[in-house]
Formats: structure tokens, C-alpha cells, sequence
């Protein structure tokens, strides 16, 4: 099967991606909302007039402001006030979990909420913008998955967090040629970001449909596309199978941190700084939190005696224990597969919070709304908790690094097709897509130091994990676990 798509892929031509804008991760996350209704819907009694009860307060103690606040504090961006608002309305610090949320997706400050801070001229890029080999070979991947499936004639294809749409467009071009799949394929993709979700449209070429100018379709493929908030408001049909992405969207979920000390594991919070100068400041809790008990406990039951031993710091993602449980329960309740792709490490993450602003590291606690904030992804434990969630009804494959993954896919055959129709121009941005992409350490052809960064290959940092129906056999690009 795959032989049969490399065939029809090596017909089409190579499109140049520009200056290779970078796709950004986003995500949706749960705020909770409080209300004051009566959530059981109980219509209000007669009115009955209730005893006043007075207190005099004049002698009990009376708490100051928060300790940590000073007086004429500037702030660098709209977030450190937003920031230092929270912390001083508590009376004390918040998680990293928190910090990390309100940052990135704030709805008024959040780093990915309102602007365009992609590509050359923004702070970072990914796979997709680097080369349209990498979205083109997650169509074949996709398409191969269909065709184990049984080629059924509808199938929602799942995009969490999108980025610009960079991957899914070249994905749906790749695939366009497969008329029976792009006909059975409705665009679905989980973003949060108003801001992006017009880069998306954008991207796919989205128009009105005909019957019903309100949804619209992609003119590459033909193929409905519709916007959620959450994986949970992805429709469900009867058994309609699913096909999940998630491409650098776990690096950007929320981590809590944890230190280990004579007291126990405690947590690592963000505080004001000491100083006008200090904005912001990493604390400890004077004892165990309950995160700590909650996730950090439920983290350290799937490590080993060994693992435990000789571990001092521990950092944990609820969130994606949360999403892989979701994800593994409907693709064994609907059938159909997921593949996830993103830094990271199979086993325990240390410390590995970063922040990056123009391309540079930049410290986490600086100029917060201004610089993204990921963390390294924890494979070991989605692959727990897929397996947990749905015991015996999915198999999970992998992690493997991602150049041995595009490797298994045919990608030496994808260059050396569009190389064959390249100018000489486009042919030396393949060439540096294409190590980029399975490469390790800076391109050995690249001289220049200052442009050694800009050109690291991201072969072994980036890893793949597959989550499938345990019915199916085994995805292309994996072996047999």
C-alpha cells in the first residue's frame, strides 16, 4: 500500500514553502466556571426572612497585603500585571502548571491568543513549515491506517492544535489524489486561539459550502472542516472511526514541578519577586501539596524501585494523562488510531521547562506572554495511561525517534522524486528540510556558526508514538511490540 502512495506522491511536484513560516502548538484547556444557580433547576421558595447574625471584628487579627508586594512595580507586559494580580489576590504563590496556562492561553494576554509570532520573523519553527516531505508523509501514514481500518466511508481526521494548518494542508494535498479517502474524510481540528484559527482557514482554503454557507470546506481536498475548543466536542457519530494528530501539542500543556526534601516532595510554585527588578520568583511549598500527592504519586507507581532511587526532581503533566485517556477510549469505543510527535523522553522528565523568545532561550520567569513555554513530553507515561484507559481494547507502538519513523515511511524516496522537478534553489531548501527533519546535531555542510542553530537536525530529539485499535495490525512506520 504504501509502495502504491510513494508512487502517486513522486507525480506531484514540490511547493515551496517560502521563508518557512513556523508552525506554532496550541490547545484547549479547561477553565472551571463557578456559577450561583441552583444546578438541579429547583424553582425559588416563598421569601423568608432569615436572623441576622452580627461580628464584631475589631479585636481579631487583621492580614496585611501580600508581603511580597512593593510599591511602584513596572511591568513588561500585560501578563506580569495579569500575573502579579493572581498571586497578590491569593496572599501566596501559584503552581508552574498555572503560570505556564495563563501564559500561553490567557484570552486577553496569552502567548498564542492574538498574534502571529511564527517563522523567521517569530520565535520558533516546526516540522510541517520546515518541509512538506513531513506532512505529506502523514498522509501516507494516515492513508495506510484507513486502509487497515477497511476503508470506511466516512472517518474524522483529528488535528489537536493545528499550528497554522501547515501540516494538514500538506496532508490533505498529498492525499488528494485517493479519491475515496479524501471523500470519506471530515477535517476536524482542536484550537483554541481565534488568532489561528484564521491562519487555518487561510491555509485550507476554506469556503462556504454550497448547501450551507455556514460550514466550510477546504478547496485542496473538498473536505468539511470544522473548529473545537476541546477534543471532548468533537462529534461521535455510530462508530465513526478517527484518525488523530498531535504534532508538538503535548510539549505545550501545563507541568507541575516537584523537588524532593527532608520534608518530602515539594512543589515548586512562582511567587513576586523580593525586588522591582525580581518580577517573579521560584519558591518551594514548606510541605507536600495535593498535586503532589495526586500526580506526583500516580507518576512514581508506574517507575521502577531503580528510577525512583536516584530522582530529585520529577516534573508531571496531568493534562496528558487526561488527553491520552481520552484519546485511547474512543479509538477503542470508534475504532481508528492516533499518532503523537514531540520532544521528549521515554521515562521520567527531571526539569526540561523552557522558554523561547526569537529564537533564543530565554529564563521561564521573563517577560512572561512574550516567549513560549514548553516541556519535554513523558512517553512512558502515555503510553501508561493509553494502556490504562483502554486495557486490552488498544495497542500502543512506540515511542521511536521521528528519523527512524519518516525513515520506515519512504522519505529518502520523497526527496529524491521532488528533487528530480527542483530548481537549484529549491533543491538545496529540500536538502536542509530533509536533515532537519532526520538529522542529528548541525548540518555538516552549514559553516557559518551563527547559522548552526537555525539548521540542527531534529531526527533523535523528536520522538512517535502510535495509539491504535488493538484489532488492527501493525501501523506502517512501527514493528511489531
Amino acid at each position: 500500500m504504501a509502495s502504491f502512495i510513494y508512487r502517486s506522491l513522486s507525480r506531484s511536484t514540490f511547493h515551496c514553502c517560502g521563508s518557512r513560516h513556523s508552525a506554532v502548538r496550541t490547545f484547549a484547556l479547561h477553565r472551571a466556571l463557578c456559577t450561583d444557580t441552583d444546578t438541579h433547576g429547583a424553582k425559588p421558595g416563598p421569601s423568608i426572612e432569615e436572623p441576622t447574625l452580627t461580628i464584631d471584628r475589631s479585636g481579631l487579627y487583621q492580614q496585611g497585603v501580600h508581603s511580597h508586594t512593593k510599591p511602584g512595580r513596572e511591568f513588561t507586559s500585560a501578563m506580569s500585571k495579569h500575573l502579579d494580580a493572581i498571586i497578590r489576590f491569593r496572599g501566596g504563590p501559584i503552581s508552574v502548571a498555572e503560570y505556564m496556562e495563563e501564559v500561553l492561553t490567557n484570552p486577553t494576554a496569552g502567548f498564542y491568543m492574538n498574534r502571529d509570532v511564527f517563522g523567521v520573523e517569530g520565535d520558533f519553527v516546526t516540522s510541517p513549515e520546515i518541509s512538506q516531505m513531513f506532512g505529506e508523509l502523514i498522509g501516507v501514514w494516515s492513508t495506510c491506517l484507513w486502509h487497515q481500518m477497511g476503508q470506511p466511508s466516512q472517518v474524522a481526521l483529528i488535528e489537536l492544535g493545528p499550528g497554522r494548518g501547515t501540516l494538514m494542508a500538506d496532508l490533505i494535498r498529498g492525499t488528494s489524489k485517493f479519491d475515496e479517502f479524501s471523500r470519506a474524510v471530515s477535517l476536524h481540528l482542536v484550537e483554541c486561539s481565534p488568532a489561528l484559527r484564521k491562519l487555518q482557514a487561510e491555509k485550507l482554503q476554506c469556503v462556504p459550502c454550497d448547501k450551507n454557507p455556514e460550514q466550510k470546506r477546504s478547496k485542496i481536498s473538498g473536505s468539511a472542516v470544522n473548529w473545537y475548543m476541546d477534543l471532548s466536542e468533537v462529534p461521535r457519530g455510530d462508530r465513526l472511526p478517527l484518525i488523530i494528530i498531535a504534532h508538538e501539542f503535548y510539549d505545550a500543556l501545563p507541568v507541575h514541578q516537584f523537588q524532593k526534601t527532608p520534608r518530602g516532595w515539594c512543589e515548586k510554585l512562582v511567587d513576586i519577586g523580593e525586588s522591582p527588578g525580581e518580577p517573579f520568583r521560584f519558591v518551594l511549598s514548606p510541605r507536600p501539596t495535593t498535586a503532589s500527592r495526586r500526580y506526583l504519586t500516580k507518576r512514581l507507581s508506574w517507575a521502577t524501585e531503580e528510577e525512583k532511587a536516584n530522582l530529585d526532581h520529577v516534573e508531571v503533566c496531568p493534562l496528558s494523562f487526561k488527553y491520552t485517556s481520552t484519546i485511547a477510549k474512543r479509538i477503542s469505543e470508534d475504532g481508528g488510531g492516533a499518532l503523537i510527535i514531540d520532544y521528549g523522553d521515554d521515562g521520567i522528565i527531571k526539569d526540561s521547562l523552557q522558554a523561547i523568545r526569537k529564537h533564543k532561550f530565554t529564563p521561564v520567569l521573563e517577560d512572561p506572554g512574550l516567549a513560549d513555554l514548553s516541556a519535554h513530553v513523558d512517553f512512558r507515561a502515555i503510553r501508561h495511561a493509553a494502556t490504562e484507559a483502554a486495557a486490552g481494547r488498544v495497542a500502543v507502538y512506540g515511542p521511536i525517534t521521528q528519523s527512524k519513523f519518516l525513515g520506515m515511511l519512504g522519505i529518502n524516496f520523497r526527496l529524491e522524486a521532488l528533487l528530480n522537478n527542483a530548481t537549484e534553489e529549491q533543491a538545496e531548501a529540500l536538502q536542509l528540510g530533509y536533515w532537519r527533519l532526520v538529522g542529528e546535531g548541525p548540518a555538516p555542510w552549514v559553516e557559518d556558526e551563527k547559522e548552526e542553530l537555525s539548521q540542527t537536525g531534529m531526527g533523535t530529539q523528536y520522538k512517535v508514538l502510535a495509539v491504535v485499535d488493538s484489532s488492527l495490525s501493525t501501523p506502517i512506520g512501527f514493528e511489531k511490540s
